[in-house]
């Protein structure tokens, strides 16, 4: 049945009081998500047969989520990606960021807002859509960012199999803010092999040009006749031997008032379709190529290279400073930031690669 439902997690390390919210839709995908980290926990998309699978890595122990792992299922921030070696810069002023990943600043620094916990209210829709509010105030100074900011994320499960997430973000001073949504996908299931067989289609044109350690170099270079162009679909496991260590790129979508396509996925053995839209400038794919079966999944199995993949819409991590080139993740007093990634889930038996 549609509708949404508290549980309370009584066993969350640190007494944090932690709630998990599940939204189902009425054509049964449905989602949970955690008030720690804004985290969301697990996916469920039905098949063809109504079979309902979880098409996102993580934990089934919610607690467990307060333990190391690289950021399953959760809302990423200050700013997404990795600011270049954590050198934030606004206007003359030099704000150093945290470096958490030698030698780059990632995902808004060490305990960030993806370990805290935020605030959850349910809200009412004309259309009758399951919808959950989540805010968390970031307070002036916190890892090295200037401003007090208050952030809110929406998550929403429309009626036709549509997961939205979006993001506010309202600030007393100039700052910069650029949220994410981190799951990693893998729409054979959760505890099924690697995406190796799945097929990627990202219709970016451009994409960054990264350095050793993968921080940006402010380069951003066409696709065509790169191996990094996924314009039209490609095996997952191929495409990744083309990357720079097998990582994943960072690419360009431009600027955009409206949401627009950003990625798609499709796994070949179930027909499962996860497409991609959103506003935001950039998307970021990542293979998985980090996971390397040290931690155990919902289903029992250890989680291996490429278990799933990552598709990031975010902001440009180093739009903050006067160089507009790739638009601009400032957040200024009285003009809040917006953002809208949609992740539709369908089912399609014809493969996205042209024979």
């Amino acid at each position: 049945m549609s509708g949404i439902r508290e549980t309370i997690i009584t066993a969350f390390p640190g007494a944090k009081e932690v709630s998990a919210w599940t939204l189902t839709g009425n054509k049964n995908l449905s989602i949970t998500v955690l008030t720690f980290g804004g985290i969301v926990q697990k996916i469920l998309v039905p098949d063809k047969e109504g079979r309902l699978v979880d098409v996102v890595l993580g934990f089934k122990n919610p607690a467990d989520y307060s333990g190391p792992h690289p950021f399953f299922g959760a809302t990423a921030g200050r700013i997404a990606g990795r600011v270049t070696r954590g050198d934030l810069t606004i206007g003359e002023t030099k704000y150093p960021l945290p470096i958490n990943d030698p030698p780059h600043h990632l995902h808004g620094g060490i305990a960030s807002i993806d370990r805290q916990v935020w605030q959850a209210t349910p809200l009412s829709r004309e259309d009758g859509a399951p919808s959950l509010k989540l805010t968390l105030t970031s307070e002036d100074g916190e890892n090295g960012y200037p401003g007090k900011i208050e952030l809110s994320v929406i998550y929403t499960i429309t009626n036709d199999n549509c997961f939205v997430f979006e993001t506010e973000a309202r600030s007393d001073r100039p700052t910069p803010v650029s949220l994410t949504h981190h799951s990693y996908f893998n729409l054979a299931g959760e505890g099924a092999a690697p995406t190796d067989d799945h097929e990627l289609q990202i219709p970016g044109d451009s994409a960054f040009e990264a350095d050793e350690w993968m921080g940006l170099t402010g380069e951003c270079h066409k696709v065509e006749g790169r191996p990094n162009d996924a314009r039209s679909a490609r095996p997952v496991g191929e495409f990744r031997k083309g990357l720079w260590k097998e990582h994943g790129d960072l690419y360009w979508l431009g600027e955009s008032k409206r949401v627009r396509p950003a990625a798609r996925l499709r796994d070949p053995l179930s027909g499962r379709i996860l497409e991609v839209a959103t506003d935001c400038t950039c998307v970021q794919f990542y293979s998985g190529i980090g996971l390397d079966s040290s931690l155990i999944g919902k289903s029992g199995f250890p989680y291996p290279s490429g278990a799933g993949v990552c598709l990031e819409c975010e902001g440009y991590p180093n739009a903050f400073d006067e160089d507009k080139r790739f638009g601009s993740i400032m957040v200024e007093p009285d003009l809040p930031q917006r953002t809208r990634t949609e992740y539709r889930f369908t089912n399609q038996s014809t493969s996205l690669i042209s024979s």
